[in-house]
């Protein structure tokens, strides 16, 4: 997946949320890091708010990517981790 395919996805859903996105970091691999923000600070709900709907999105299966998301507070790993503690 390119990075140019995802960031509308990511913008659209990050202001549905009233949140903007800070960074996007991919490597070779398809490891997409996306960092967001917003006044009073992004949580972990935004987080995961923006993940599903890039999951929506693209079929993982064929795309093959990984997709974190984290806040200036809450880094992508951190996230995950929450995420999947909260199951």
């Amino acid at each position: 997946m390119e990075k140019t395919e995802l960031q509308p996805v990511l913008e659209k859903a990050a202001a549905e949320r009233a949140c903007r996105i800070v960074e996007i970091v991919a490597d070779d691999d398809n490891n997409f890091d996306v960092t967001i923000d917003k006044d009073g600070g992004a949580d972990l709900a935004d987080c995961e708010y923006i993940h599903r709907a890039v999951l929506a999105a693209f079929d993982r299966d064929i795309e093959d990517y990984a997709l974190t998301v984290g806040t200036a507070g809450i880094s992508p790993e951190e996230a995950d981790e929450l995420l999947a503690n909260e199951k």
